[in-house]
C-alpha cells in the first residue's frame, strides 16, 4: 500500500493559494484513478482504492501546513506502514514555477511543512513530489507569497505540472521512484 499525501492548508481562503500545490495534485490524482477524498481520519481528508493492482490511501492533513507531520504520522501509525510507502507533494519555491522533481529523500530545505514530517517520523527517507511556484520578488515576503493565489500568467504552467506532478506520484507506485525520477525529472 502507498499513501500518497498532498501537502496544504484548510480553508476556502487557501484553495487556490501557491502552498496548497500538494492538495491540487492530489485531488487531480483522486479524479485521475477515482478515488474520493471524503473520508475523515488521521486528522486529515481520506480516500482509499486501487490503482493498476496497488493499494492507495490519499491524504489531505487538515493541520495546517506547519503540522502536517501530526496527520502523516497518525495515518503512517494507523496503517501500519513505513515511510517507505510514503510519497509527499508539496510546493517548492526552489524551483520555477511549473517545474516539477521526484525525489527519493532529502532535508526539509526551509520548507516548514516537510520539517514537520521529518520531525514526526523520525527520517528524511520518503519519496517527495515537488511542484514548482518560484521565488517572490525581492520586497514580498516568502511566508506571505506562498499564501498568493497564482497570477494569470502562472496558471497554465501551474495546471501542466499539477498534471505531471500526478503522473509522476501514480508513476512511483506503478514503476518505482528511479524510474519516475528519470521519466519527469528531465527538462
Amino acid at each position: 500500500m502507498y499513501v500518497i499525501a498532498g501537502l496544504g492548508n484548510p480553508g476556502r481562503e487557501y484553495r487556490i493559494t501557491r502552498h496548497n500545490a500538494g492538495f491540487m495534485v492530489l485531488d487531480k490524482i483522486s479524479e485521475t484513478v477515482g478515488i474520493k477524498v471524503r473520508g475523515f481520519r488521521y486528522k486529515g481528508r481520506t480516500g482509499k482504492g486501487r490503482y493498476q493492482g496497488e493499494k492507495l490511501f490519499l491524504l489531505k492533513p487538515r493541520t495546517y501546513m506547519n503540522r502536517s507531520g501530526a496527520s502523516v504520522g497518525a495515518c503512517l501509525s494507523g496503517l501500519k506502514l513505513n515511510a517507505d510507502s510514503l510519497i509527499v507533494v508539496h510546493d517548492d519555491m526552489d524551483l520555477p514555477p511549473g517545474r516539477i522533481r521526484v525525489k527519493k529523500s532529502g532535508g526539509a530545505g526551509g520548507h516548514r511543512g516537510l520539517g514537520s514530517l521529518i520531525d514526526y517520523l523520525g527520517t528524511e527517507e520518503f519519496t517527495r513530489i515537488k511542484i514548482g511556484i518560484g521565488r517572490p520578488l525581492q520586497d514580498v515576503d516568502p511566508v506571505d507569497y506562498v499564501l498568493l493565489p497564482f497570477i494569470k500568467e502562472e496558471k497554465e504552467v501551474i495546471k501542466d505540472a499539477i498534471e505531471k506532478g500526478a503522473r509522476a506520484a501514480l508513476a512511483v507506485v506503478v514503476e518505482g521512484v528511479d524510474a519516475a525520477m528519470n521519466e519527469f525529472n528531465s527538462k
